[in-house]
């Protein structure tokens, strides 16, 4: 049988690089009607194909490259793509999204999904085109950077249309941070996907497309898009989504360092005193030199910048983002801005993602100044904070794993149980990912997104910027008028259990959907009534017009993939915050004292969630009102359930 929903391309690609055969399948309606895309087809792919004895960097991990029916189909934002696998650097759930044009021409060419298994003996490239896949080899490309492997493979297919997704020498190597990089310079940065990438011998991806998209209900398809973009135009945004445009990302240097959450000197504090020297107005005004969107996006928030002299001087990329610039920046005292730029160029151009390791060169640096370090194991480097050569020069021996770069690129995590001693205690991680570019102590929910997120220290799977920015409307309209003064409270725990539920629901479905966090978690426009709107009409699936489904099926994604964990051995005593973060108060800056409550805050999300509170473990009966029935059979088979 034929797939029978409009939107999806129709077809998923099977690839056993071990055999080096393709086959093309029809996508399975099922995936689509409980999953939606992206993220949760994922969760349901690797749940069946991978678990507790799946070697991250082995043959048998499965990768899975995913869109969503809103990818390519001009719904704004809907230009992106995911990755999703066993992470190499955590041991658990990887998931990782970018933007850029990749996703659209993927769909185009044919493909939903591509699923990836097995290890090729040489290095190979697939290349999608028009319903076709084929793998070439790619020896001539293995050991190139990024930025050449995607203009080698254009000038080899004679195509400078075509989009990539490809790993550099750090994906090759292993590090177990490496990174996909798509068309360029957007990174799905996170987790180690490109390391995954490497151990298959897999350089990258190439696609190319013609094939049409089809809407169930054109005309209605429309009509509703046009009033999801009408909401847009909603004079409350304005504020929001003109910071956006003016100085996309960058502008969270000074928002967030206003409130005291930018992560200085490895999360010691957060507050830079000179932020301003690595803030967006020096960035706008001295280097950019163009605007740019990813497909389809009516919001604009990516730019081109260029250093034209000097020691770092550049040709045009694409950058800087906020998590940049806290990696490299205020997170290891360093206000050079030209620097920062560079390393996070390199780190584009080598496949490494930038915050892990900027958060293991701080990490590094506090060792060297607490004395856990010295010259004898550095190999001579001084890693004094703002160090730039030091930064330079081990950006360049992480990649290569290299002298204290081999280490380093282990993550801190792994880096501290090598170093011994007390470098666990500035080793800022939740279950094995460096923490992202917020600090807990200056917003109580930040704390619970680090500890609940499936991947890790990270905000993007449930942040919530209600509180954050202000948004009283919303809460009330959301959480009701008796629990909307706390809610807005950034520093009270109190209701902050059921917003990061409720975030986490919403966030699932957007990266199942697949579409840009901007619209969904700032500014918060589109909600659970948005998917409702569209997707029957683009897709045919009526039962995805009544909210309750919707929420319903949010809920599946995000308890499937906890429920990956557990099958782990994830508890709830992995669902904590680093030492720092959790015990020691805020010493400078706005936040000053300031510590999450996160036991407070955990007790009510469990509740919310449908959870022990001294495990964490689902309760049986919420898996099967969410029809979770085989899930609920494996963990109470492990003895991973609560009753």
């Amino acid at each position: 049988m034929t797939f029978p929903y409009k939107g999806y391309a129709g077809k998923y690609l099977e690839v056993d690089l071990t055999k080096g055969k393709t086959i093309v399948k029809d996508m399975v309606k099922e995936w689509a009607r409980l999953y939606l895309g992206g993220t949760g087809i994922s969760s349901k792919i690797l749940w069946e194909r991978t678990g507790p004895e799946t070697e991250p960097l082995s043959p048998e991990n499965v990768l899975v490259v995913g869109t969503g029916p809103f990818t390519g189909v001009m719904f704004s934002p809907s230009g992106r793509m995911m990755f999703a696998s066993k992470s190499p650097l955590t041991g658990i759930w990887a998931e990782s999204h970018s933007g850029g044009f990749f996703g659209p021409e993927m769909k185009y060419a044919g493909f939903d999904l591509i699923v990836i298994s097995g290890r090729s003996p040489r290095p190979v490239y697939l290349f999608l085109r028009d319903g076709e896949a084929e793998l070439r080899d790619a020896q001539h490309l293995w050991g190139r950077e990024t930025d050449v492997t995607t203009r080698m493979i254009r000038e080899e297919l004679r195509d400078p249309s075509i989009e990539t997704a490809v790993i550099g020498p750090a994906g090759e190597r292993q590090v177990l941070y490496g990174s996909v990089i798509i068309d360029f310079y957007r990174a799905a940065g996170r987790t180690g996907l490109g390391a995954v990438m490497g151990s298959k011998n897999l350089k990258g991806i190439a696609a190319s497309g013609s094939l049409p998209l089809e809407a169930y209900d054109m005309e209605k398809y429309l009509e509703a898009n046009r009033q999801e973009m009408e909401k847009l135009r909603d004079p409350l945004w304005a504020e929001s989504l003109g910071s956006l445009r003016k100085y996309g990302t960058t502008d969270l240097v000074a928002i967030i360092n206003e409130i005291g959450r930018l992560p200085t000197k490895n999360h010691w504090t957060g507050f830079y005193e000179h932020a301003d020297d690595i803030g967006p107005e020096i960035i706008a005004e001295r280097y950019r030199i163009a605007q740019e969107a990813c497909h389809g996006c009516s919001i604009g928030c990516k730019y081109i910048y260029r250093v034209r002299d000097g020691r770092f001087a550049s040709a045009p990329a694409g950058g800087p983002e906020y998590e940049t610039l806290m990696a490299f920046g205020s997170n290891c005292l360093n206000n050079n801005i030209e620097s920062i730029m560079y390393l996070g160029k390199r780190c584009d151009q080598l496949g490494m993602d930038t915050i892990s390791c900027g958060k293991s060169i701080g990490f590094a640096m506090e060792l060297w100044e607490k004395g856990i370090l010295d010259a004898s194991m550095t190999g001579g480097l001084e890693l004094t904070w703002g160090n730039i050569d030091t930064m330079v020069e081990l950006v360049e021996q992480i990649a290569k794993r290299e002298g204290l770069g081999e280490v380093l690129s282990l993550g801190t995590r792994r880096a501290a149980e090598k170093f011994g001693g007390d470098a666990w205690r500035y080793a800022i991680h939740v279950k094995g990912l460096e923490a992202s570019g917020q600090d807990p102590r200056a917003h109580q929910s930040v704390g619970l997104t680090y500890a609940t997120n499936v991947r890790g220290a990270d905000h993007l799977r449930s942040l919530s910027s209600l509180e954050e920015l202000g948004y009283p409307e919303i809460v009330i309209e959301r959480f009701g008028k008796e629990k909307a003064d706390k809610i807005l409270d950034i520093m009270s725990p109190d209701y902050k259990g059921e917003l990061i539920w409720d975030m986490e629901n919403l966030y699932a479905l957007v990266d199942s959907a697949v579409i840009c966090k901007y619209g969904t978690m700032w500014p918060p426009v589109y909600y659970y009534e948005t998917f409702a709107n569209v997707l029957p009409h683009l897709t045919g699936m009526t039962e995805w017009g009544d909210v309750a489904y919707v929420r319903q099926a949010s809920r599946r994604i995000a308890h499937l993939r906890r429920a990956y964990n557990h099958r782990l051995g994830i508890t709830r005593k992995d669902e904590t915050l680093p030492h720092r973060l959790l015990k020691e108060a805020m010493p400078t800056g706005p936040a000053k004292g300031g510590l999450p409550d996160l036991d407070q805050m955990l007790d009510e999300y469990y509740d919310f969630r449908g959870c022990d509170k001294k495990t964490g473990f689902p309760k049986r009966e919420r898996l099967m009102e969410l029809g979770l029935d085989y899930v609920a059979e494996d963990l109470e088979a492990r003895g991973m359930i609560a009753k």
